[in-house]
Formats: C-alpha cells, structure tokens, sequence
C-alpha cells in the first residue's frame, strides 16, 4: 500500500519530513492575487512564516498583522500565535490571506471564516476534492477559485537544499465570502508580470 500511496502523491514528502509543513509563497503569487483581488486595507497573515505574503501585501499598500506559530524570521510577526486558538481577528481586520500548512487547510478556512468574512488561501487545487469539504465548498462560501495556469516557481519546504525548480503541484487562490451566495466562479491567472 505505501508503494502505491507514494506513486499517486509524485513529488509529496512524508509529514515527518516535512515537519511544520512551512513551504514559503513566491511573491509572484501575491502580485497575481492583487491582480484579481480587490482586498481590503487590512489584513490578517496567520501562517506568516518568513513573511512573503506580508512583506509582498506591505508594498502594495496593505496594513498586514502577521503572526505563527513558529519563528520562521517574518518581521513585525507575533510568534507563538496558534491560528486555530484565536478567538478573534485583530482589531479592525475583516480579511485573512495565507498559504497555511496543507495539513490544516480545512481546519484553516473554517476557523478563519469564524474569525472574519472574507478569507482567501493558497491551496492545492485538489482542496476540491473530497465530500468531507462539502459544507465549505457546496453551499456559497466558496466565492471564487484563482487557478494558476503555470506552476508556481520555487513552492519548497523550508530549508529545502536540493536545486529549486518550479512545483510538480497545481496551486490556486481559494476565496472564501461569508456573505457570498451562488456557486464559485473559476478563474485561470498566471503569476507571470503582464504587461
């Protein structure tokens, strides 16, 4: 069964080997994201780990309150902060944007959705899959979907020594609205600068 586990997952590394499961966001998938996301001024970044998804939020204009659980070397980040014990957003923030550990994306996008209205997540595109997921993606929290086109480059765990290369994974950005009703709009994106 393992050989046949490892052969359907190309490219996937065992929970143990991949620890806290911090793969960092390329910036480009930030700058495609505004491209398609009109977010508002502030912004909640609870999986901040080095701070790609701030800094890259920062430049464009955004007031970003980053926290995590683990010291990755984001700065302006609260560290020790578990996501999933917040009890509330902080202060004036109605937006959550992060690429959280994978093992806890469905966790992620329900407690955020608790937390604020309007969450957005880099996902596998296979967070599609599975009937345990129902109840977010089926009935209207699900507003729209930002599939990447083109893999996202350089998508490796941290501390990753071998060469980079671009992801055997497809990535999109998952929008989730509170007050969204109707089905998810399906929107192909690139993270390549357009003129």
């Amino acid at each position: 069964m393992a050989i046949l586990d490892h052969s359907a997952q190309s490219g996937r590394h065992s929970l143990a080997a991949r620890g806290p499961d911090f793969y960092a966001t390329p910036p480009e998938a930030v700058r495609a994201l505004l491209r398609v996301e009109k977010l508002t001024r502030k912004v909640w970044e609870p999986a901040a780990g080095c701070g790609a998804i701030a800094e890259t939020l920062r430049t464009a204009g955004h007031i970003v309150h980053a926290s995590d659980l683990h010291d990755w070397g984001c700065p302006d980040c609260r560290i020790g902060v578990d996501f999933l014990d917040a009890r509330r957003a902080p202060a004036g923030v109605t937006c959550i944007v992060t690429n959280p550990p994978y093992k806890l994306a469905e966790q992620f996008v329900t407690h955020g959705l608790k937390r604020c209205p309007y969450v957005v997540m880099l996902l596998r595109l296979a967070f599609l899959e599975s009937e345990r997921r129902s109840p977010l993606l089926d009935y209207g929290l699900l507003a729209r979907v930002h599939v990447f086109k083109d893999r996202l480059p350089f998508m490796h765990r941290h501390n990753w020594e071998a060469p980079r290369a671009s992801s055997a994974i497809c990535f999109a950005w998952f929008v989730f609205d509170r007050n969204h009703r109707g089905p998810a709009t399906l929107n192909r994106i690139s993270w390549r600068e357009t003129p």
